[in-house]
């Protein structure tokens, strides 16, 4: 069973073996010697995964889950498989309570225990997480979060988006209402009720270019950290009476949207979250009244997969699992499970590329930029169809950008995928992905690589 790490240990006080003079004797040099090698070896029978994750504070309930769905995974192939190429995997868990700053102690506390690759599961972690990971040769892979001109591997060398991105996210909610409108949009009014923070604010600039390409009207609503006052902003929803409104929401400020949303008989099937919107815990409180909302994915929901058998077996069932095996299935835990699977899949093809079953993070970082999932590898692997085939490359660290919807029905308690993986609008993208990754460059002086 992967243990979780909770912060750095204390290690005992050193003690001094030194003779009168300061001189040791030869056989003693020898066996501390000897000692001090064992001690300075790396242990060749982990392969090391921190999780920064968040199980307190407002956005627990969002953090828990997903937490436990990578932790079980890693656990799961221990159990199975031995690990990873016969390797055991060790995962050190870190409390970040979705703080950046207890985020970045969590980096600088667990960096030096062999880490492959982080998973900072925060916008405002990641950010200041980029040059130190790069600085220091560790990958990070922020999956559907982050900053999306990461995406752009040659200015950013070691941060990984795949499979999709928040500008993939934007696109993928207006190629989905052009669907639903006949391929025209103009006139039609959308709102954006979002997370006051990096995090919210991150599709504005996407959506305000589809505007333009697509002639909708677009307004802005922030809701600030925590997003339980939300009264002022759908009170301004009722007066202007928007045909859709998307959010980009985290925590509470979901719960309380839905709700605000059925107070003032918003239609819900015209209400759509991006995928951090998109969870139980983010529905059921709202009852019936939830009954048709929507949100974003890049991943399936439910728990008909085969892999999630295995997990029961030999994780929950053998009482090793990271929380109370009762969130198989459900939206978050899904997505912790598919982070890690993404994760052991890259260590493999790194072990490959590499001839070596004991991976540093530069060469995990190389088995991530030749990852490439397909439906076959899915299927093997227990989930058929759970996410979109995608392959990474050095130019491109984000995958192919597909995106699906999914559905919310209150009486069954259950999402379904009600539209498959899509393409998105990867010419306006591409352009939004260079001019920003350019300016990074520029402000920090990198030299553009995969030439």
């Amino acid at each position: 069973m992967t243990k979780p790490y909770r912060g750095r240990e204390e290690l005992p006080a050193k003690t001094s073996d030194k003779t009168k003079g300061g001189i040791y004797p030869m056989k003693k040099v020898l066996v501390t010697a000897v000692a001090g090698l064992m001690a300075a070896a790396p242990a060749m029978a982990d392969l090391v995964f921190p999780s920064l994750s968040y199980r307190t504070g407002p956005y627990a309930a969002g953090g828990i889950p997903f937490a436990d769905g990578y932790a079980d995974y890693f656990t799961l192939l221990n159990e199975r498989d031995g690990g990873i190429g016969g390797v055991p995997t060790k995962l050190l868990e870190c409390e970040t309570g979705y703080n950046t700053e207890k985020g970045v102690e969590c980096y600088e506390s667990t960096k030096g225990e062999g880490a492959l690759v982080y998973q900072p599961l925060s916008t405002g972690i990641t950010y200041q997480l980029i040059p130190k990971t790069t600085a220091d040769g560790i990958p990070m892979h922020t999956m559907g979060y982050g900053r999306t001109s990461a995406a752009n591997g040659k200015v950013f060398s070691h941060t990984f988006n795949y499979p999709g991105t928040y500008w993939n996210g934007a696109s993928g909610a207006i190629n989905y209402l052009l669907e639903e409108n006949g391929g025209d949009l103009k006139g039609h009014k959308i709102a954006l009720v979002y997370h006051n923070s990096a995090y919210g604010k991150e599709p504005i600039r996407t959506l305000e270019e589809l505007q333009k390409k697509h002639g909708f009207e677009l307004s802005l609503l922030p809701v600030d950290h925590p997003g339980q006052e939300q009264k002022s902003q759908w009170l301004q929803i009722r007066r202007e009476k928007p045909d859709t409104v998307l959010m980009w929401g985290w925590g509470v400020m979901n719960q309380v949207a839905v709700q605000e949303a059925a107070n003032i008989r918003f239609p819900m099937e015209n209400f759509i979250g991006i995928w951090w919107s998109g969870a139980e815990h983010d529905v059921l409180s709202a009852g019936d009244k939830a009954n048709g909302y929507k949100a974003l994915t890049f991943h399936n929901v439910g728990r008909d997969f085969p892999v999630f058998d295995d997990i029961q077996k030999y994780v929950v069932d053998t009482g090793k699992a990271a929380g109370a095996g009762d969130q198989i299935g459900n939206v978050l835990y899904n997505r912790g499970m598919y982070a890690a699977m993404l994760a052991a899949e890259a260590a493999k093809i790194a072990q490959e590329i590499h001839g070596t079953k004991d991976i540093t993070a530069a060469m995990m970082r190389d088995g991530m930029e030749a990852l490439e999932i397909t439906e076959e590898k899915m299927t093997a692997l227990g989930m058929p169809n759970f996410g979109p085939a995608f392959s990474v490359s050095c130019e491109n660290h984000g995958g192919t950008g597909l995106v699906g919807v999914t559905q919310w029905d209150a009486s069954s308690k259950t999402w379904s995928l009600i539209s498959d993986f899509k393409p998105t609008d990867m010419e306006v993208i591409g352009k939004l992905i260079a001019e920003d990754s350019g300016s990074y460059a520029s402000e920090n002086n990198i030299e553009e690589r995969c030439n």
